[in-house]
């Protein structure tokens, strides 16, 4: 497994598995690991590396070769004694990189203390969701830290006809666009004299709070 990245997914739940098989069909090395049998022979269609274990202890961990991976994502958020301690032990493994998930600000932070990043995926996409109830022309949005979001936006009436310049998008706002979907196509190579149609949606990035500025301003 040292030709390519490989990657260490712990838990195949509804976390676990969706990552475990996406990595897996995108030809990178995964090892599965779950103590539920059923769960790891779903998993073999995709990957040959894929374990039953009853615990997770740092010498089973090792034992099935989780030293060797660049990363692990430890997705067992639910069972907060399990989940830390699986943790500890895969960070004593010295892998590079160690993701846990977590269900808790309190077990977040434990994590974050033991040396993992820490993610929050059934937070993070209640707060998706309720963003997209709140503005009907957003159609997705993906947070990349420190209070910066990447949102994806319908053209509204509001905006039918405007350029970029005349929007003041950057002066105003201080945001991007980054892409443009019209006539079956995406642009990244964005002309600011552009006129948006009706039909267009739109990539934006830029603080939270001025994307938000933005899409109600022109709502």
């Amino acid at each position: 497994m040292k030709n390519k990245k490989s990657y260490a997914i712990i838990g195949l739940g509804r976390f676990g598995m969706p990552l475990a098989k996406t990595l897996a069909q995108a030809g990178k090395e995964v090892i599965g690991i779950d103590r539920d049998e059923d769960r790891v022979k779903e998993l073999r269609d995709y990957t040959e590396y894929a374990f039953v274990a009853q615990s997770l202890t740092k010498e089973v961990l090792e034992d099935i070769g989780v030293q060797n991976c660049d990363m692990a994502i430890i997705c067992i958020g639910d069972k907060i004694e399990t989940s830390i301690l699986t943790t500890l032990n895969v960070i004593h493994l010295n892998i590079p990189k160690v993701i846990a998930k977590a269900t808790s600000s309190e077990q977040g932070e434990v994590l974050e203390k033991l040396g993992a990043q820490v993610v929050y995926p059934e937070r993070d996409m209640a707060l998706r969701i309720a963003k997209k109830i709140l503005r009907d022309n957003m159609i997705d949005s993906i947070s990349i830290g420190k209070g910066i979001e990447v949102m994806e936006i319908k053209v509204s009436r509001q905006m039918v006809g405007q350029t970029i310049i005349e929007m003041k998008v950057r002066e105003k706002y201080g945001l991007n666009i980054i892409a443009i979907h019209h006539d079956g196509k995406t642009e990244t190579e964005i002309n600011p004299q552009y006129h948006f149609k009706c039909d267009d949606t739109i990539a934006v990035v830029g603080r939270e709070e001025k994307v938000s500025q933005f899409i109600d301003d022109y709502s």
